[in-house]
């Protein structure tokens, strides 16, 4: 079967973004030649922020618990660890993308039953180390407390994660016991607050954003804190997690009131659930020819795409969402390959404990991997070229990027063969048992073929073409 279309007549380049989760702020500035070698364009750092840390170290959702805005000092470094990353970054063309937390504060009550941030221990510490912390401080007064009980909702945990007035109002992680993290209120003093963090930031450093559980606040919170004032000169996205694209609940109710009353991106959810369902579940490889025309997918300059985000991996309730080694790399063949939206890879240093095949952290530097890297090179070669598919069955897609380049998927579970376009070809991956062979006569009584190519694919492969 052969289909021809365009996502839309004139693509935006995008640029591909390192999530460096949970890495300290030097080992960013360490690899930041690395990374740019690798093709990416960006990187998402965990959240600068003062957030719990010990000798020892601390789990990775501590960065996700703040207790001050105005100073960066957690366990992946301070502000002047922050400022040489960002200095490394730029000095290399790469963007610095930042995860905020916007929602809540720490969850604290353990320690104490105030709602005074941050503590008093943290306050008199500030005051003990007066010199140091000033040095490290981004605006603001450092004697009195950033926030007080007044700027809180009352709390209550979320008990219907489908009632968006809990979910923006209820606690996060609350249970009878423990109301959960503390949820802040819209406030001129709050918003007027989290507006000069960023400001703070982007003095820093900082080309974008990430809305930590933007699904959370309400669509007025993030209206006034992301005005165009602070919007201009950044790339900004949330996060809001759906089961699905147009007509799921989640999506409805979450997503695209998001989508129409802002003009930022947010995570392509609605596409991961097209790749998964493909890929994971065997559906009909014809899902990812057009998944924006059937409501699958965002629009092209709206999302981010991701074939793995931290939570998945991380989160007990997502566990069931991690695809396999090869789906995974099958997904980020067709992500990017294609020409719509902007490319998220997932990089850790062994949060999880999944390992790999061959008993190794699976994400621990998965973004030096060999194919993925080419994978990259493709995706920047073909900044600008309309996406058109060619041909598609059950188990394989083929599509072009323009006239200068092809991506061929094969999700069977057999090699399958495909005769290609009229031109030459080289392929970028080069992946084990993938074959480009020149048919030496097909066209009869000694005639030219008129598309002598030939592709070869084994079970679960895929191929990136570049047209001579």
């Amino acid at each position: 079967m052969t289909t021809s279309f365009s996502t839309h007549d004139s693509p935006k380049a995008t640029n591909v973004i390192l999530h460096a989760f949970d890495w300290p702020y030097s080992r960013i500035t360490e690899n930041a030649e690395a990374i740019a070698k690798a093709g990416f364009k960006a990187v998402l750092v965990s959240p600068p922020m003062k957030s719990h840390k010990t000798a020892n170290g601390t789990p990775w959702w501590q960065r996700y618990q703040p207790q001050d805005y105005r100073v960066i000092d957690n366990q992946l470094g301070n502000t002047a660890d922050f400022k040489r990353m960002t200095d490394a970054l730029k000095s290399h063309e790469l963007h610095a993308y930042a995860d905020i937390v916007f929602n809540h504060m720490a969850n604290e009550s353990d320690l104490r039953s105030d709602l005074n941030y941050p503590n008093s221990a943290i306050l008199q510490s500030y005051q003990e180390n007066e010199q140091y912390f000033d040095s490290l401080k981004l605006f603001g007064e450092l004697s009195q407390p950033l926030f007080t009980e007044h700027d809180f909702v009352k709390a209550f945990p979320i008990k219907d994660w489908t009632d968006p007035w809990q979910v923006q109002h209820g606690r996060i992680g609350g249970s009878s016991e423990d109301a959960g993290l503390p949820t802040l209120k819209y406030t001129d003093s709050v918003v007027k607050k989290q507006q000069a963090y960023l400001v703070a930031l982007k003095r820093l450093g900082i080309t974008g954003f990430r809305i930590d559980a933007a699904k959370h606040m309400t669509l007025e919170h993030i209206q006034l804190v992301w005005t165009k004032s602070i919007n201009e000169g950044t790339h900004i996205f949330g996060e809001i997690i759906t089961d699905g694209g147009a007509t799921k609940e989640e999506y409805e109710v979450f997503l695209k009131p998001y989508l129409k009353g802002t003009q930022l991106g947010a995570y392509d959810f609605p596409l991961f659930h097209s790749l998964f369902d493909v890929f994971e579940n065997n559906s009909s490889m014809e899902g990812l020819v057009n998944p924006y025309s059937v409501g699958q997918a965002l629009a092209f300059d709206r999302a981010i795409t991701f074939a793995t985000t931290h939570d998945i991996p991380n989160n007990d309730v997502f566990l069931d969402q991690v695809m396999s080694e090869e789906n995974e790399r099958l997904a980020y063949c067709y992500l990017f390959g294609r020409d719509g939206g902007v490319p998220l890879v997932y990089s850790d240093l062994d949060t999880s404990g999944i390992t790999n095949k061959n008993g190794k952290p699976r994400w621990f530097d998965s973004w030096q991997d060999r194919v993925l890297v080419k994978m990259i090179q493709f995706h920047n070669l073909m900044h600008g070229q309309p996406m058109h598919c060619i041909e598609h069955s059950e188990d394989y897609l083929m599509f072009s990027r323009g006239d200068k380049g092809i991506v061929v998927i094969n999700n069977g579970s057999v090699e399958t063969s495909i005769q290609l376009p009229e031109g030459r070809y080289s392929d970028l991956l080069e992946m084990e048992g993938v074959k480009v062979t020149l048919v030496a006569d097909n066209g009869g009584e000694g005639k030219p073929a008129a598309s002598p190519y030939q592709l070869s694919l084994p079970a679960k492969s895929c191929a990136m073409l570049i047209k001579d």
